[in-house]
């Protein structure tokens, strides 16, 4: 008997222990998710979390000694630095970036990360630089206007504002009236190697960004070409989950004093010879 109740008493106390505990979490979240600024990395959480694309230059990539550097990066360290932030940047799959951005792993997409045909999904800085989305052909390619690509193989990256643009209808500003004429169009997992795959001649295309064409071209003279008619003009902008409007605002607010100080322009200058233009930069 005696050890019958004590088992009682004891399965009572674990017991009140379990209501008292959900009780407490009730009154102050302790046990529920995060207000939205912490879980999603706001500017309470004190740290910026960089999700970039590694194989991106010159905005994000694998520097020569092995770190991750870029125009991107390079600004958003800077950003971090006068906000008081604490700074991380991490290489994503582009294709997970929005589960990444949601779940809190990261807390921004800061890598040449167009904002047209994304409003809705993010909470957006201003934009801070202007692109375009452009065809890249070979140099001595009988390509030389977007008609010309019927029949032809462009490829690009999974995920992109150039394969969004390729297959949006024309009445939403798209190209796939375009895309239709292709002998195909498919996708790859980064720019570095569609533009191995243009080089080779195992595709007679590649649809990408303005910059990352640019980069490509000031890295092999004479190697390619822009078709002069762009797909699409668009800016860049840092991409915060939804609802995050402080961080996204601050960055704005920051970034605007960097151009205002100088600042913007020198990080600009340095990555010149990728292609890089400070002429491009928007926000100010």
């Amino acid at each position: 008997m005696t050890s019958t109740m004590t088992k009682a008493r004891t399965m009572g106390v674990a017991l009140a222990a379990v209501v008292l505990c959900v009780a407490l979490a009730l009154l102050t979240g302790c046990a529920g998710p995060k207000a939205d600024g912490d879980a999603k990395g706001g500017a309470s959480a004190g740290k910026l979390i960089v999700g970039f694309d590694q194989s991106y230059p010159p905005y994000g990539f694998v520097g020569d000694d092995g770190s991750y550097t870029g125009f991107d990066l390079d600004l958003a360290k800077e950003v971090a630095k006068r906000n008081g932030w604490e700074f991380e940047a991490s290489p994503i799959d582009w294709d997970s970036k929005d589960a990444m951005l949601n779940s809190g792993t990261i807390n921004c997409i800061w890598n040449g990360f167009t904002m047209e045909g994304r409003e809705g999904k993010y909470a957006f800085s201003k934009p801070y630089m202007m692109n375009a989305q452009v065809v890249v052909v070979k140099d001595g390619s009988p390509v030389t206007k977007l008609d010309d690509l019927a029949g032809t193989s462009v490829l690009t990256q999974a995920d992109s504002a150039a394969e969004d643009v390729l297959k949006k209808p024309a009445s939403e500003g798209g190209k796939a009236d375009l895309t239709s004429t292709f002998g195909k169009l498919e996708t790859i997992g980064d720019y570095n190697n569609a533009f191995l795959q243009l080089e080779s001649g195992a595709v007679d295309a590649v649809a990408c960004d303005l910059s990352i064409a640019q980069y490509n071209m000031a890295k092999k003279p004479g190697a390619y070409r822009i078709i002069d008619q762009y797909l699409m003009s668009e800016n860049y902008a840092v991409g915060f989950a939804l609802g995050n409007t402080e961080m996204a605002d601050k960055v704005s607010a920051t970034l605007k004093e960097m151009y205002e100080d100088g600042t913007a322009k020198k990080i600009c200058e340095k990555y010149a010879e990728y292609g890089l233009s400070f002429e491009n930069w928007k926000l100010k």
